[in-house]
Formats: C-alpha cells, sequence, structure tokens
C-alpha cells in the first residue's frame, strides 16, 4: 500500500484561517469526539501521543517527540518533530500521513480565531500578541485574515529583542509596557510558556476579548485568579482544559472559581451560537487547550485540500 506523506510545501498555499475555522466549528456539529492519550518518558526525552476518532469524520493519531539536547548538536537538530498518521472513518485504513508541524500551526491559531470570531466585540479595532515565537508569528496572520478590520497590531515579549524582530517581520509595533498594552488592546492573545500569570486582570478593560494558547500542562497559567473571576470563561473542549491545564485546574483547586464557571465549549456553541458575550462590555476569556480531536478535524481538511 502506497501511503502519501502531505508536507507543508504540499497543501500550505491552499489554506485559509477562516476555513480552519469553519472546519473546526463544523466537526463539533459531529458525534462527540472519543479522546485518548499516552506518553512516555526517557530522562528529559518525551514521546506524547493523543488519538481522536469521530464517527462519520474519522480518526487520527498525532505522534511528538521531544528531544531538548538535539539543540545542541552540530548542525542543531530539531527539538520537536511529529506526524499525524489519518485514518478513514469506515475502514480503518491508513490515508496518509501528515507533517505534525502543518496541523499543529494550523490547528493552534484557527482554534483561537475561532473563539476569538465566536466571542470577542465585532468592532475590535487592536490587538495585542503576547510572545514571540511562531505561534504568535501564525496568531498575527490568523488574525488579520479573520479580523480584517483590526487596524493595530502588538507584540510584547519577555525578550524585547525577540519582540521587536517579529514585530519587523510582521510589519506592527513592539511595546515595552505590558501592563499598558493590555488595558488599551481589545483582542489579547498569549502564547508564551509561561509557569506563573502574566496578564493581571486590573490591566484589562471592559469589552475585552482574552485568548490563552500557551499554558498546556497542569503546573503552567498566563492569566491570573482576578482575570478569571472578572471574565465570562470560555474553552475548546471542557474534557482537555478544566482538569488538565493549570489555567483552570489550579483556580478550580483553589476555590477561586468553579466548572460551573466555565460557560461554554465548542460543542456546546455548535448546539447554540448565541451563548457567548451579552454586552459590548462584558469580558471574555478564552481556553486554547488545543485536544487531539482538533487536529483531526484540521489534518481531514488539510488531506481534503491535498486530495483536490
Amino acid at each position: 500500500m502506497n501511503i502519501p506523506f502531505i508536507s507543508i510545501e504540499d497543501v500550505e498555499h491552499k489554506l485559509t484561517w477562516t476555513e480552519v475555522a469553519d472546519a473546526i466549528m463544523a466537526g463539533h456539529g459531529q458525534d462527540k469526539a472519543r479522546l485518548g492519550d499516552l506518553a512516555l518518558e526517557r530522562g528529559t526525552q518525551s514521546m506524547l501521543n493523543r488519538a481522536a476518532w469521530i464517527d462519520g469524520l474519522g480518526l487520527a493519531l498525532k505522534s511528538v517527540t521531544i528531544y531538548p539536547q538535539n539543540a545542541e548538536c552540530q548542525p542543531p537538530l530539531p527539538t520537536i518533530q511529529s506526524v499525524v498518521v489519518l485514518f478513514d472513518d469506515h475502514t480503518g485504513a491508513i490515508k496518509a500521513l501528515i507533517d505534525g508541524q502543518l496541523v499543529t500551526k494550523w490547528k493552534t491559531a484557527g482554534d483561537s480565531v475561532l473563539g476569538a470570531r465566536l466571542l470577542a466585540r465585532p468592532d475590535a479595532k487592536s490587538l495585542l500578541v503576547i510572545g514571540s515565537g511562531t505561534v504568535a508569528s501564525s496568531l498575527i496572520d490568523a488574525y488579520r485574515e479573520v479580523f480584517p478590520h483590526i487596524e493595530s497590531i502588538s507584540v510584547w515579549s519577555r525578550n524585547p529583542d525577540n519582540a521587536k524582530a517579529l514585530a519587523q517581520v510582521q510589519n506592527c509595533l513592539a511595546v515595552d509596557d505590558l501592563a499598558y498594552a493590555v488595558g488599551n488592546a481589545d483582542i489579547v492573545s498569549s502564547a508564551t510558556m509561561a509557569r506563573s500569570p502574566v496578564i493581571m486582570g486590573d490591566w484589562v478593560q471592559a469589552g475585552t476579548h482574552v485568548d490563552l494558547i500557551g499554558a498546556f500542562r497542569l503546573d503552567m497559567r498566563e492569566g491570573d485568579d482576578e482575570l478569571l473571576r472578572k471574565g465570562r470563561l470560555f474553552v475548546d473542549s471542557r474534557e482537555t482544559t478544566i482538569h488538565d491545564i493549570g489555567e483552570l485546574s489550579i483556580p478550580i483547586s483553589q476555590g477561586v472559581i468553579s466548572e460551573r464557571d466555565v460557560l461554554a465549549d465548542y460543542y456546546d456553541f455548535a448546539r447554540n451560537p448565541a451563548l457567548g458575550r451579552e454586552y459590548a462590555q462584558d469580558i471574555t476569556v478564552f481556553k486554547n487547550g488545543g485536544g487531539a480531536h482538533l487536529d483531526l478535524m484540521v489534518a481531514k481538511l488539510i488531506y481534503d485540500k491535498w486530495a483536490n
């Protein structure tokens, strides 16, 4: 059997952020995904496996290896490498192997702009991106497409030189004063590796949409307790965020918020799109957890674009 490998070069030029967001929303109109994870470790090295199965859509397994010491090789090797295996729902046959970097890139930013499309004010004019890595760059591209009326984009990073470099590439503004920047942004999108909060609720003004992406482990947070108390809370998936990521699990365990304060996830929105923002002055907070079912939804779109 000749199984195709779909690379970034094969299909990325055919994708748009709007189509990715649409595919994620449509996927949540299907039966709820079955999910399963497996993690293996050897010292500092890890292998992570995340699987999803959606009736009528298919199955996907994303396998990721993390080898931090690869950065010290000469020449340096990638520290994170991944592949997504896409299976046919009816026969179980392998349809394709897809570059994991391709799927993760479009899934991550597509997830966030879908959340913003559902929750941010329609008249939002300013975007602040916190972070300066590859995800931050993708977020700028995604928000520019999905929110074409945005007039100003700024970038903040713990490393000011990195913020300036990204701002130069993306033709936007690097900022130094995070508190001021948060307080003057209509949309705040954060993609950091922070272990403790970098966004303080006291900085956030009425009407702001806050998009939290970076935290993916139980010891990671980007927003403080006050932000979660002030905001109307939403997630992409209750199943993969509430108890699995510190952004919510820590304040829930400490009694700052409860599970009931998470008002909706994408499955809820698929049933009732009006669940989000009630008033222009609402602060909305969205946690992007990026579960394996989102990888499946995006991988299926990528396969369809490649095949056609």
